[in-house]
Order: C-alpha cells, then structure tokens, then sequence
C-alpha cells in the first residue's frame, strides 16, 4: 500500500485523465446516433452512405475510447479507494458512488441502443437522442460538484440544481427544434 501511496497523484491524473476521455465518448456517441436517424431521412444513395459511416465512427468511437477509458478509470478509481479507504467513511463518496452506478446504467443503456444502430435497427427519434444527450451531463454536473465540494449535506439543494439543469437543457432542446423548423 506504501509503494502505491507514494503514486497516488500520478493514480488520480489518470483516473481524471480517463473519466474525461470515457465522458467525451458519452457526449459524443449520441450526436453520432442522431446523424445517422438523419441520414436516413435522406435521399438514396445518401442515407446508406451517411448512415455505414456513422456505423463506422460510432463503432471506433466505442470500442476504441469509451469502453477502454470507461475501464480505465474504474480501475484507476479502485486503486485510489485502496489508498484511501478512509473515503468510504465519507457521506459524500457514497452519494459520488450512486451517481457512478448511475453512470453505468446510462453507459450500459447506450451500448444497447448502440448495438442496435450495429444491427441497423432504429428505435428512437432524433429528438430522444438530443434529450438522452444529456444524461451524461447531469451526472456529470453531480459527480463534479460532489468531488470538489465533498458535501452530501446539501445534496437536496443539488438534485434541484440538477433538476433546474435538466429544465433549462429540456428548454435549449426544445428551442433549437423550434428553430430548425423555422429554416
């Protein structure tokens, strides 16, 4: 334990460094789920051309930076509770605990929908994937706030915050759909 002490830094630059490159994978797979919807509204041969290379980004996108950083930062996170066990006598480590559960439900979930864009098989709109978006960031806002402020005391006041997050990014989707109709 000593021996991984003296490397705890370098641990947690990892296990930063991976939990932002899993995250950017998470941002980024829906964007690639809602171009390939529309593509497939599109004219032939465009729709099978735009909707193979939107199969061919996600597939690299997943297999190559999401899922390897997503277990990378669990094995980086494993090592710091191994040096820091005094954590999980903290409130706010479990509370960050739940958020991650969640965060892998959501991971999980999106591997399905994934796996069915694979298959080419579409079960949601356009629209559902903008909303769906933006699972990853609200954890994302709890998980952040949680580690920096180290404080479940308020964490009602957070998951109104989150709720009030969740509103306000509902509204900004909702505009930019009005607004696409416009043109």
């Amino acid at each position: 334990m000593t021996v991984l002490a003296d490397y705890y830094n370098s641990i947690k630059a990892l296990h930063l460094i991976f939990v932002i490159t899993w995250f950017a994978g998470l941002f980024y797979i829906p964007r690639l789920f809602i171009y390939h919807i529309e593509a497939l509204q599109k004219e032939p041969p465009a729709d099978t051309i735009i909707a193979a290379q939107m199969k061919l980004m996600a597939r690299r996108l997943w297999y190559i930076i999401t899922w390897p950083s997503a277990v990378l930062a669990t094995l980086f996170a494993l090592l710091l509770l191994v040096i820091m066990p005094a954590w999980l006598t903290q409130s706010w480590m479990w509370v960050k605990l739940f958020f991650v559960v969640l965060l892998f439900g959501y991971h999980f979930k999106t591997h399905l929908i994934f796996k069915a864009f694979q298959n080419d098989e579409v079960h949601y709109s356009s629209m559902f994937m903008r909303l769906w978006n933006e699972g990853a960031t609200l954890i994302l806002f709890a998980v952040v706030f949680l580690v920096i402020l180290k404080s479940s005391i308020h964490w009602i006041f957070g998951v109104l915050s989150l709720l009030g997050l969740g509103g306000l990014l509902m509204l900004g989707i909702k505009l930019y759909q009005r607004w696409r109709k416009d043109d």
